[in-house]
């Protein structure tokens, strides 16, 4: 008799137009496809049923977490092939859809007969439980922090390592996970112009990496807000440790509750994606009530591409029952205009999209390093969502599929006044040029090195553009027109 691998096979091979590109071990020992490739392993024909019962990711996606399907070999590989037959071939490529088609409806008949009988068993216990009522209420929002990040803190230690930065690093040639999540923080800092003293809230603190870093290295005063209560503990224990309780504050609270401004600066890393679509107006708008004239947000955020028809856009099945409750992407054009809506002008934006896939191997890496431990601490299905989840996501950012973005933007002051320099680019944070100080009444950034202009400034040697910027605007008050030719060459200021 025929085992059931060749069986299948020849089931999907009439479905999709194209036989299986990955090889297939059935439950019952058999093997079939090619013998170079990855091996999927149908441990259980139950896995079928589900197939069966909800085709497409959700079906796979709960086979995969109930321990029914495994891949032998190089997982982005398997994905990388079976992303090819389900989600990127030719309509018109070849495959068959039509019921009325003897062959279609014999693939299914065979595809019944191995799954045995219907229904299938229910989902498994790592899918989170739908929501009731309107998205992105502060119950349901709290709720869908909690199914994700209270998992356990040891957990996401394993996976993220000493850093505990739940976010795309920002990787230099040959640079380690902590050197690349330690630049990205600095990169935060850095764009928001961060001085001594300065208020900064960090919205969806996390495990209060990024506020311990802004307290540590920038002498900023950090508010983190967060919905998960393991994450909080975990910061407050982090900043005792690190005798910053005087500089860094963490609170179990929704941004929207935050009513403690002005601020300086806000940093949002990672957060915006659980706002949704309906909500973001909403959210630039409350960030942008938190700043003082003058002061700046800097928003990380994944990004999709957008849809010829936006209303036809639908969440990852996948990724809203197992990882991300209720989480929404939105192309970055329409993040760019919800923030210039809400009265931000927009004064920069970065793709890190490739780090992120370096980012997401890493993790991919570390969770494999400590298989055991990982399921240990959470359960066997939990480690097998974010092992397939990081994987696949990966390979979303590696093909363009997925992007992520830092947005810098800034609430102008009196006369249009942004208090950031002419070339940020550089991201030297240094005295504000003529035209673009703070603020009366807000801090600047004090306390960081000036940009720094060769010449022969006051006593000699160099001085910066505060000074420089005086110093002009005296010439041009009492000085004479300088004569035609006899002008000094300019120092450059540093370019991009």
């Amino acid at each position: 008799m025929t085992g059931a691998a060749s069986r299948l096979t020849d089931a999907i091979g009439v479905l999709f137009g194209a036989p299986p590109p990955v090889r297939i071990r059935a439950w019952d020992g058999s093997e079939a496809g090619p013998a170079d490739a990855p091996v999927l392993v149908v441990r259980q024909r139950r896995a079928l049923r589900r197939l069966l019962w909800k085709p497409g990711e959700l079906g796979l996606a709960r086979g995969w977490v109930a321990g029914e399907l495994e891949v032998e070999g190089d997982l982005y590989e398997a994905l990388e092939r079976l992303s090819g037959l389900l989600w990127e071939r030719d309509p018109a490529a070849g495959r068959k859809t039509s019921l009325r088609d003897a062959q279609v409806r014999g693939a299914l008949r065979e595809l019944v007969a191995l799954a045995g009988p219907l229904p299938p068993p229910p989902p498994p216990a790592e899918e989170a439980v739908r929501g009731s009522g309107p998205l992105h209420t502060r119950r349901r929002d709290r709720q869908a922090i909690s199914h994700h990040y209270d998992v356990g803190n040891d957990f996401y230690a394993r996976v993220l390592g000493p850093s505990m930065v739940y976010s795309c690093a920002y990787w230099s040639p040959g640079g380690t996970l902590e050197q690349a999540q330690y630049d990205k923080l600095d990169l935060v800092c850095r764009k928001l112009a961060l001085g001594e003293g300065d208020r900064l809230l960090d919205v969806g603190c996390g495990w209060g990496s990024m506020a311990l870093h802004a307290a540590r290295e920038y002498g900023a005063r950090v508010t983190g807000v967060t919905l998960s209560r393991e994450q909080a503990a975990y910061a407050l224990k982090r900043v005792a440790e690190e005798g910053l309780a005087d500089r860094v504050e963490i609170r179990v609270q929704d941004y929207r509750d935050v009513r403690d401004g002005p601020y300086d600066a806000v940093s949002s890393i990672g957060m915006a994606e659980h706002v949704g679509a309906e909500r973001y107006r909403e959210y630039a708008g409350d960030l942008f009530g938190l700043l003082r004239p003058g002061g700046r947000l800097l928003n990380h955020q994944i990004a999709r591409p957008p849809e010829a028809d936006e209303s036809a856009y639908r969440v990852d099945q996948f990724i809203d029952r197992y990882v991300f409750p209720d989480g929404e992407l939105s192309p970055l054009g329409s993040t760019v205009t919800e923030l210039e809506r809400a009265g931000f002008e927009v004064r920069d934006v970065e793709s890190l999209r490739e780090h992120y896939a370096l980012t997401l191997r890493a993790w991919v890496a570390n969770l494999e390093d400590h298989w055991d431990e990982a399921v240990r601490l959470t359960s066997p299905g939990r480690a097998r969502v974010w092992r397939l989840y990081m994987a696949a996501s990966a390979l979303g950012f590696e093909h363009g599929r997925l992007g992520v973005n830092q947005i810098l933007a800034v609430r102008q002051a009196e006369r249009g006044l942004s208090g950031l320099g002419l070339r940020t680019r550089t991201w030297n944070t240094g005295a504000p040029e003529a035209g673009s100080e703070p603020a009366a009444g807000g801090p600047g950034p004090a306390g960081l090195p000036d940009l720094a202009v060769e010449g022969p400034g006051p006593g000699g040697g160099s001085f910066g553009l505060a000074e420089l910027a005086e110093a002009v605007e005296h010439a041009e008050r009492v000085g004479p027109p300088v004569p035609a030719g006899a002008e000094e060459p300019v120092a450059e200021a540093p370019g991009y």
